[in-house]
């Protein structure tokens, strides 16, 4: 079994491009904070090269900014290739299946516009409450 799933912030506007064919590709990159620290006390950070393709592509080529949140789910894919210095490179990449929009309406690199067909998810509003009126 080959899934990936992740959730970041992008560090770029992401790229969208079509193939000789006519397909629809964007690519884009999302950092990743890791779930504990070093030693040092500080969270460590990952990245990862994220491509989407046909109409989820176009979405995310239109509705993304750097420094939107989303949810990514995929699958890794290793390529390789020679540099201009001849030197061999592998590259590892998540080929994105689902994208979902995490970043708010409007916030930081937000667009007004909700991409169509996307569902608007609102967090409950938790009431405060004592710590006398838990049960243990």
């Amino acid at each position: 079994m080959n899934k990936v799933i992740l959730v970041g912030n992008l560090t770029r506007d992401p790229e969208l491009s079509e193939t000789p064919n006519g397909v629809a590709v964007c690519r884009f990159s999302i950092a990743v904070s890791r779930d504990y620290a070093n030693s040092d006390g500080t969270r460590e950070t990952d990245f990862f090269n994220i491509t989407v393709w046909r109409g989820r592509a176009e979405n995310c080529g239109k509705y993304l900014k750097k420094g939107n949140k989303v949810a990514v789910v995929g699958s890794l894919q290793n390529r390789s290739y020679e540099d201009k210095d001849g030197i061999k490179r592998n590259v590892t990449d998540v080929v994105a299946n689902e994208v979902e929009f995490l970043t708010p309406k409007g916030s930081q690199g937000g667009d007004d516009d909700v991409p169509a067909g996307s569902v608007k998810r609102e967090r409950p509003q938790l009431e405060a409450i004592d710590d006398n009126q838990l049960p243990f």
